[in-house]
């Protein structure tokens, strides 16, 4: 490439951030060289309800992004073209879509002179204004008119691409590492990141694993712990003096431990392990079963085939707040998003099933769905019935292996880049 190029990620939330941009940046450094002199990356955020404030610092943080401006700049840059610290761009460039509105890439592209590319999981929009798409699977491009279709191409899953990476990486993981990991039974717990979900989710997986603990002794419990969440604020969702929902659901308390490999540890003496590298993949690989909340987390597990069940617990209805769009956006109001949360959670939550990611690609319930006020007793009952019943989980791994998309799409996605320029 003899003339130097600007690439412009548009994303959003925190799973875009850590699951898309992570693997694409590197893709398409591959794809166009690593000289920023050359072809330099810019990451811009735009708002998202389940945002955490880091998504700036952690897309940061990959080597392969030369320039970031977080979510609370967009508007201005989006109306203006004018980024907060007032970049420069460059004559030629791509804007690339990897989460928020498609409006938004047809917009920025106009204003910079720039080509779009778009990747869509279940939709395409714009076709008229957008010049590629990548799009997850075929059926996403079948209701085009003929016209557009040379713009289509199906890429594949990008969460696919973020677990293979993941595994080069873990090639280089010590011995210690590796016998740490290596073990026969181990339970994930995924409560979320968000404190509306944590709230909830933190004592209930508390008690859930005292109980499984008592029954079968050698499981191992691990947290991998989002990149957006500290340490001390996880703790203290397991606090019974900070966060009132532990007496609910039992009254099992927590502290932190913290050392090389920190744990939360209960009054009764169970340490359930915290992981904070990211992501934890090959963790979560060896993990026997995993207990998560809904979201992101329940595409990555089913793009690793681990098997999962989900939990809604709605012991406070108007706590869940972290729905993508219009929703999420009325849910999180001052003063009246709580009346919107519980009439959002109470239509949302009637309609049973398909509120996972593995389900909602299989249009039908492959990993449970558990849904109401929880109580942990029952749901660890389910987890010991699958434990006794290995065939189970491996029929669940067949199934989500099953509805995975094609791997390879960031490298396609990147291929595209270097198409439309």
């Amino acid at each position: 490439m003899t003339k130097p190029v600007d690439i412009v990620i548009l994303s959003n939330g925190p799973g875009e951030v850590t699951t898309w941009v992570r693997p694409v940046v590197k893709a398409l450094r591959q794809e166009l060289g690593a000289d920023p002199a050359v072809v330099r990356i810019s990451v811009v955020l735009s708002p998202c309800p389940n945002a955490s404030g880091k998504e700036a610092a952690i897309a940061l943080s990959y080597p392969e992004v030369d320039r970031v401006q977080s979510a609370e700049h967009f508007w201005q840059f989006l109306l203006w073209g004018k980024t907060f610290e007032n970049w420069e761009w460059r004559d030629r460039g791509v804007v690339v879509f990897l989460g928020g509105d498609q409006i938004f890439p047809v917009v920025i592209g106009k204003k910079l002179g720039y080509r779009t590319v778009v990747y869509a999981e279940w939709d395409a929009r714009w076709h008229n204004l957008i010049d590629r798409f990548g799009v997850m699977q075929a059926k996403v491009a079948e209701k085009v008119s003929p016209k557009y279709a040379h713009k289509f191409t199906v890429v594949g899953d990008l969460m696919l691409d973020v677990s293979e990476i993941s595994d080069a990486m873990d090639q280089g993981m010590d011995q210690d590492a590796m016998n740490r990991v290596s073990t026969s039974e181990i339970i994930g717990l995924l409560p979320g990141s968000k404190p509306a979900k944590l709230a909830q989710g933190v004592p209930l997986s508390l008690a859930i694993a005292e109980y499984i603990h008592a029954k079968r002794p050698q499981t191992r419990f691990v947290i991998p712990v989002a990149p957006t969440l500290d340490l001390q604020t996880l703790a203290s969702f397991a606090d019974s003096e900070k966060n009132p929902f532990v007496q609910i659901f039992g009254g099992l308390s927590a502290s932190l431990v913290e050392s090389e490999h920190p744990v939360l540890k209960t009054e009764t003496g169970l340490c359930l392990e915290l992981c904070r590298e990211n992501p934890a993949h090959q963790l979560l690989s060896q993990c026997t079963i995993c207990l998560t909340t809904v979201g992101a987390n329940t595409a990555e597990l089913g793009a690793l085939a681990v098997p999962m069940i989900v939990l809604i617990p709605t012991q406070q209805l108007d706590a869940m707040r972290s729905w993508d769009g219009l929703p999420g956006l009325l849910a999180n109001l001052p003063g009246v998003g709580s009346t919107f949360a519980k009439v959002i959670n109470s239509l949302v939550l009637s309609r049973k099933g398909l509120l996972a990611w593995p389900n909602i690609w299989a249009k039908q319930e492959i990993v449970p769905e558990l849904v109401g006020k929880l109580q942990p007793q029952e749901v660890a009952e389910m987890v010991l019935e699958f434990l006794d019943h290995p065939e189970r989980l491996e029929a669940m791994r067949a199934k989500l292996r099953s509805v995975r998309g094609e791997s390879g799409a960031a490298q396609k996605l990147a291929g595209l880049v270097r198409d439309v320029l």
